[in-house]
């Protein structure tokens, strides 16, 4: 089975009801049970004050993608690599995408940010 790993900003929207192609994308993974959550996405939506107990539950019944050895490292040279072209590279993007980077597996979107790390690595993004 492919896994499909899932960004903040397509889940929250999800979890928010919006209708738009990530969040179509969002709701298909899920629904097949491909989908993965990298570790800071995990910190940043369960960061939301009072999250109504059924999104914490979606959140532990999501599989979470794993830190693999050098991961600290490789996040350093991906994000420098972006800043270097003299494009925006927020950390957490970067903690996102080098994680879906070391699983090779495409995340799911909205941000259009994560272009800038896509450009100098072999992140694949949805949609």
């Amino acid at each position: 089975m492919t896994a499909t790993a899932l960004d903040s900003s397509s889940l929250i929207a999800y979890l928010e009801g919006r209708d738009r192609a990530d969040t179509r994308l969002v709701d298909a993974a899920l629904h097949r049970g491909d989908a993965v959550l990298p570790p800071v996405v995990v910190a940043e939506v369960l960061s939301q004050p009072g999250l109504p107990p059924e999104v914490v539950d979606l959140i532990d019944a999501v599989a979470m993608l794993e830190l693999r050895s050098g991961y600290w490292k490789r996040v350093g040279e991906t994000r420098s690599r972006v800043l270097a072209k003299g494009r925006r590279a927020r950390l957490t993007d970067a903690l996102i995408a080098q994680a879906c980077i070391d699983h090779d597996v495409p995340l799911i979107t909205h941000d259009a940010d994560f272009r800038h790390f896509a450009a100098v690595s072999t992140l694949r993004l949805l949609p």
